[in-house]
C-alpha cells in the first residue's frame, strides 16, 4: 500500500515546531504516541495547540512532554489543564535510547511536529537534536540565503 499521508483526509498537522531546526542541529527523529483526555482530542480536533516553547524529557523511566499548550474546549463538561505534562508513549528500547542520548550524550529531545496520523490518532515527531551555536545559526543563514541566491541566478540567467 502506498503512503496516504497527503491524500488521506484523516492525516492533518496540528501544531508545527519551526524554529526546532533553526535553534537545534537534529540528528534523528523519533515518532511516538501522546496520552490525551477527551477534552483535549476535541480541542486538537478545532486545531488549537503550540509546542513551539515544549521539550521532551526522561524522568523516573517514562517519557513525558512538558509545557506545551492545548487550548481548553469550550463545550466540555470537565476541561483539561492546559499546560500539563503529557506522558509520551514509546517502546521501552526506544526509551533507553533516548536516555542514554540525554543523560550520556548531552542531547536534546525536541517536539518537532504534533498530527493525526492515517488512522486519526494523534502522533508526535520528537528530534533527538543537539544545540547550535550562535556561529552555527549564522553559517546555516548563510548556506540557506546563498541556496536561494543560487536559484535565482539558475531561473533568471544572469
Amino acid at each position: 500500500m502506498a503512503n496516504k499521508s497527503k491524500s488521506d483526509p484523516n492525516y492533518k498537522v496540528i501544531a508545527e515546531n519551526r524554529r526546532a531546526r533553526f535553534d537545534y542541529a537534529i540528528e534523528d527523529d523519533l515518532e511516538c504516541g501522546i496520552l490525551l483526555e477527551g477534552s483535549e482530542v476535541k480541542s486538537l480536533r478545532e486545531n488549537s495547540a503550540n509546542i513551539a516553547e515544549s521539550y521532551a524529557a526522561v524522568e523516573d523511566g517514562e517519557l513525558w512532554l512538558v509545557n506545551s499548550y492545548i487550548s481548553p474546549y469550550n463545550r466540555a463538561m470537565f476541561s483539561h489543564e492546559e499546560r500539563r505534562r503529557r506522558k509520551l508513549l514509546v517502546s521501552r528500547k526506544e526509551l533507553s535510547n533516548l536516555w542514554s542520548d540525554t543523560q550520556r550524550k548531552g542531547m536534546t529531545l525536541v517536539p518537532l511536529v504534533m498530527y493525526f496520523n492515517h488512522k486519526g490518532l494523534v502522533k508526535l515527531k520528537i528530534g533527538i537534536a543537539k544545540g547550535k551555536k550562535l556561529h552555527d545559526k549564522r553559517a546555516s543563514d548563510a548556506k540557506r540565503d546563498w541556496g536561494r541566491q543560487k536559484q535565482r541566478l539558475l531561473r533568471h540567467g544572469d
